[in-house]
Formats: C-alpha cells, sequence, structure tokens
C-alpha cells in the first residue's frame, strides 16, 4: 500500500520526576529520514533490510502488518555521534511477527534471555489454566476460582516482566521501569516497548546525542481506528510519557 501521508509535526516528552519538570525532544528534521524508510520498506516488502533478497526472512515481511495482526508503529531518530558525523536508527514497537530482535533496529529495553527465561513458565501455566477454564460450564463454582487464580498469575508476570526492564538515561543513570514509571496506577502493559523508549535507550548506551525522533503507522488500523497506515504520531500519554522524561533526562546538557 502507497505511503501518501504528509509529515505530521510530533514529538515525544514525558514528566521527570528528578527535574520536576517535562523534558522534550522536538521532531527536528527526522521526518525526511522517516518518510525515506516508508519508501525502502515499501520497496523492498520486508524489515531485514540489510539482508540480501535470498537471505530474506519470511518472517519480516511487511503483508504482516495487514492481516490479522493489524499494524504498528515504528520510529526513525536522527542522531549527532560522538565524532560529529549524523546518523539514523530505527525501531519498531513491541515484537515483530514474534520477534523481538531484528538486524539493523534497535533492541528492546532488556535482556531477551532473561525475558524468555521469566515468562516461559507462567505463561504455560496460564495457558494451561485457560485451556481448563474452556472446558468448564460457566456456571461452575470452581470455574471462578480459576479465573481468579488465572488473574493472579498474569498479574505477578507481568511485574516480574516489567522488573527487568532497563532504562538508560543522558545523564548516565540506569533504573527498572517500577521505579521510572511516573504516573499513577499500574504500569499499561507495552510500557516501554515503543519505538522512542527503544531509540532513547539506544542512544544513551552508545553516547548518541538524539537531534530529532518521527514515530509513524503502518499497516490495518488498530480496532478503535485511533492510528492509521502511514500517519504521523507524538509519543502516546498512557505508556510513553510516563517514562521518556526519565529517558530525556540530561539530554539538554
Amino acid at each position: 500500500m502507497p505511503f501518501t501521508s504528509p509529515i505530521a509535526p510530533t514529538s515525544c516528552s514525558g514528566y521527570c520526576q528528578r527535574c520536576r519538570t517535562h523534558h522534550v525532544l522536538p521532531q527536528g528534521s527526522s521526518g525526511g529520514p522517516a518518510l525515506a524508510l516508508q519508501v525502502e520498506l515499501e520497496k523492498k516488502g520486508r524489515l531485514d533490510l540489510q539482508a540480501a533478497a535470498h537471505q530474506a526472512n519470511p518472517l519480516y515481511r511487511l503483508d504482516y502488518l495487514f492481516g490479522p495482526a493489524r499494524g504498528q508503529m515504528f520510529g526513525v531518530m536522527e542522531f549527532r555521534a560522538p565524532d560529529n558525523s549524523r546518523g539514523v536508527m530505527r525501531a519498531f514497537s513491541g515484537q515483530y511477527n514474534g520477534r523481538w530482535q531484528v538486524e539493523g533496529w534497535a533492541p528492546p529495553l532488556f535482556a531477551e534471555e532473561v525475558w524468555q527465561q521469566t515468562n516461559q513458565v507462567k505463561e504455560r501455566q496460564i495457558k494451561e489454566l485457560s485451556r481448563t477454564i474452556a472446558q468448564l460450564k460457566a456456571d461452575i463454582p470452581h470455574r471462578q476460582e480459576l479465573i481468579k487464580a488465572r488473574r493472579s498469575l498474569s498479574q505477578g508476570l507481568m511485574q516480574e516482566l516489567h522488573a527487568i526492564y532497563r532504562l538508560t538515561n543522558f545523564r548516565g543513570e540506569t533504573k527498572s521501569l517500577p521505579e521510572v514509571f511516573a504516573s499513577q496506577g499500574g504500569i499499561p502493559t507495552g510500557t516501554g516497548d515503543c519505538c522512542a523508549p527503544k531509540l532513547l535507550n539506544y542512544a544513551a548506551r552508545h553516547a548518541l546525542t538524539p537531534l530529532g525522533i518521527s514515530e509513524f503507522y503502518l499497516g490495518r488500523p488498530n480496532p478503535s481506528r485511533t492510528r492509521q497506515h502511514g500517519h504521523f504520531y507524538s509519543s502516546c500519554p498512557g505508556k510513553c510519557q510516563p517514562i521518556l522524561g526519565f529517558l530525556l533526562c540530561g539530554l539538554e546538557q
């Protein structure tokens, strides 16, 4: 599907508990590289852009975004390196077709092997409970007990997974996701998996200075239709802004 949307002005920002202020990174001139990425993705039809055509992994095909899985967000960060050269880094939100890492894209905010170890046992237990619950009639009291047990397992698993996220800012500080999240209530599922956090975390850990970030959506619209193919969006208020203040802290210096 062709990309026809103009570059909407966007920014990533968040409240910093340390500085008691909002840190903001404007879009800068990153919109141009973002459009260039869209064109390259459309031309090659896959995410493994660095692989030769005969070595392309079918799991990374772009048509994945137009099927039952729907679309997802992509981001481009323009940066200045320590030698004063400029470059571009890209990221996709969450997993792509079950994969956390694709060569040439920013990695997640955790060690993938630790995530797999943490997730494996409880995820299997949750799936077993779900199968058992599905086999029981709705009016059986034991079914409600199993539903509560499944909910408790799920909540415990999310807490354990959130604890393995490691966020580094431009002051050189590294903290876990629960330590950083600056909002009342629980941490929403998917927090820390969006493009801007991945890009800023990568920049801070590699001594890169972000000059701007642009994020856009590719694929089928989401169920609420608040995300449309090819459109640009600012960082989301529920998941990203409560951690972006920490991640951006120190950048202005």
